[in-house]
């Protein structure tokens, strides 16, 4: 099986074990990633890979570190923020209502530095009691690791320091080397996970950050995840990317506000929850007034039913309580379908499936649209509708669902007349292009040096992403080796003073002391059998003992040695007629003891010069 096979095997085993799908990862930085975790754990490839796993469940979570690069920090790309606080920030502000929230929608957040960059720049712009009125920050990620110390908040100087001094002072509290930032503001900042892959969209949002994410994605998953951020903006909202992302295939959706900072505007379309609105039959007043008699409550019936769109109300059990006129009609019900269970008629799942749409509109307590669907009627041309579930709700309790399904076939035809008349207006304008065509040949050419142009650009826009993806690579690659290195030059450090405090014991004895390794070659010479034989430590050790030329008679402690470094004797002692370093004769006496080390053998040599008497 080819190796190719064998990966995209890999990804199907992690999104069917973890529920993690990396298919709109770019197959290149993607692959880099797995060869270094399979080379660190020295599998061959794929499909060993996938056993390891199966043996070694913690792996996925170092796997996972891998793949899933945070590298961040704040206000990085400085000229970039600044636009944003100078420029992007006052006018998104300045076109809202004092007393109407401001939603900023951090994507990819990583560790949470950019984060709080856009909290502190609401806050100098706002005021500290302005921003916590009125800012909601959503921040999400896919790694709950880099989630939990965004949550947290603290961070080293390191991290801190394109923070500006004064900015730092008012916003982050100083413990120790560490920097926290400040808790009345951070309980505006909701984090949370999600997966821009597949996980529905933040709504409603003014700012969306979004910078060095998307190019991780190939250009299939890129234009999934820009509609998703189309629909989280509101109208006027704003796009910051990182400094790598330009957006040229997808000018439908976004348009320049500043490409140099990546700064983009959402194009406004109008989309079907901006059209419909329900507002409950179930209101839960307790005090009965005008609204609540008969006649109006039989008129407000009315109205409902003849209403020109198609309309079902389904309650929290499921039960379906109402369907208007448009609705029997054009979806085959009839009155005696009311009361029943949604899921036993054939418009739970005809035209389009509601029951999955009603869970997500009551878990997530807002309009769920389902597109356009298509429905055949039996002696009736195809209808199209788009399809809405609004949740009915109140307070914060569930009663139920309004569906509607707008018939916009209409709509559908008029749209599909045009498309086929700019295709009929492209032929025509083609036949007319056959005759003029030496008149243009001119033209053609500089079209095409353009078209090459594009597509180089596009390339170079390409490679470009694949170098800041290898760029965040090293850089997180670099923080490790750096820790390591701090490791390390720790462990120097406490071995230096280790041997000084060694030395130092050495040379107190006052005794000539001289370790030998099993095959009786010299490790330590010290200070004391320096000046007693005037032979030099660099001179001695790693020299054969019984070798060195020195005053002490080596060949008659010889079997003493031996005894010690065979384990025999615990401690052998003699004396012998020796000369110093003076050339005068003298007795010395030398004691052995054996290295007490269990993985070490070897022996301690203990000389001291006897007093004559």
């Amino acid at each position: 099986m080819a190796e190719d096979q064998q990966f995209e095997e890999l990804l199907e085993y992690l999104k069917r074990t973890r529920g993690f799908d990396f298919g709109g990862y770019k197959r290149a930085s993607l692959t880099r990633r797995f060869d270094r975790r399979m080379k660190d754990v020295g599998v061959a490839g794929p499909r060993e890979y996938v056993d390891y796993l199966e043996v070694h469940p913690e792996e996925f979570g170092l796997l996972f570190d891998t793949i899933l690069i945070n590298v961040t920090g704040f206000f990085r790309d400085r000229p970039a923020w600044d636009y944003l606080a100078e420029d992007v920030v006052p006018r998104l502000l300045g076109d809202k209502p004092e007393d109407e929230d401001v939603r900023v929608w951090c994507a990819g957040c990583a560790t949470g530095e950019e984060a709080y960059s856009v909290a502190i720049l609401l806050a100098e712009a706002l005021g500290d009691d302005a921003y916590r009125e009125r800012v909601k920050i959503y921040a999400t990620d896919v790694d709950e690791d880099a989630l939990n110390v965004a949550r947290h908040a603290t961070y080293s100087a390191d991290d801190v320091k394109d923070v500006p001094e004064p900015v730092r002072e008012r916003y982050l509290d100083r413990t120790d080397s560490r920097y926290t930032f400040r808790s009345d503001l951070r309980r505006m900042v909701i984090f949370g996970r999600n997966d821009l892959v597949q996980d529905a969209p933040i709504s409603r949002v003014d700012l969306l950050v979004c910078r060095n994410t998307l190019m991780y994605f190939n250009a299939e998953a890129q234009s999934h995840m820009l509609e998703g951020f189309h629909f989280a903006l509101r109208d006027h909202g704003v796009l910051f990317l990182g400094k790598s992302e330009m957006l040229i295939t997808h000018t439908d959706l976004f348009v320049p506000l500043e490409l140099k900072r990546r700064v983009f505007a959402r194009v406004p379309r109008p989309t079907l929850r901006d059209r419909y609105a329900f507002v409950a039959r179930a209101n839960g007043d307790d005090n009965p007034g005008p609204e609540s008699s008969p006649d109006l409550g039989s008129v407000r019936e009315s109205a409902l039913d003849v209403a020109p769109v198609a309309q079902i109300v389904v309650d929290a059990e499921g039960t379906v309580l109402f369907a208007n006129q448009q609705a029997r009609r054009q979806l085959g019900l009839t009155r005696r379908d009311i009361g029943k269970q949604l899921q036993e008629l054939d418009v739970s799942y005809k035209p389009a499936e509601l029951r999955a749409g009603i869970e997500r509109a009551q878990e997530a307590r807002r309009p769920v649209a389902l597109g356009r669907v298509e429905m055949l009627a039996r002696g009736r041309d195809a209808v199209t509708f788009e399809v809405l579930i609004t949740p009915v709700l109140r307070g914060n309790d569930f009663l139920g669902t309004s569906v509607t399904f707008d018939d916009i076939t209409g709509q559908a035809t008029l749209q599909e007349e045009l498309e086929r008349s700019k295709r009929e207006l492209e032929i025509a304008y083609e036949e007319l292009q056959s005759t003029v065509e030496e008149l243009e040949t001119t033209n053609e050419e500089l079209q095409s040096t353009n078209e090459e142009l594009e597509t180089t650009n596009e390339e170079l826009q390409s490679t470009n992403e694949e170098l800041e993806t290898m760029n965040e690579e090293l850089q997180s690659t670099n923080e490790e080796l750096e820790t390591t290195n701090d490791e390390l030059r720790l462990r120097g450090t406490e071995l230096d003073r280790v041997n000084t405090f060694l030395d130092t014991i050495l040379t107190s004895l006052g005794l000539g002391v001289v370790v030998v390794d099993h095959e009786q070659r010299v490790q330590v010479w010290n200070h004391a059998a320096e000046d007693l034989w005037g032979l030099r430590a660099g001179e001695a050790e790693g020299k054969h003992l019984l070798g060195l030329d020195f005053g002490l008679p080596v060949q008659e402690i010889k079997p003493q040695l031996l005894a010690c470094l065979s384990g025999e004797s615990e401690r052998e002692e003699v004396t012998v007629t020796a000369v110093n370093r003076k050339g005068r004769e003298m007795r010395c006496r030398v004691s052995c003891v054996p290295l007490a080390a269990s993985d070490v053998t070897g022996a301690i040599l203990i000389m001291e010069e006897l007093a004559k008497g």
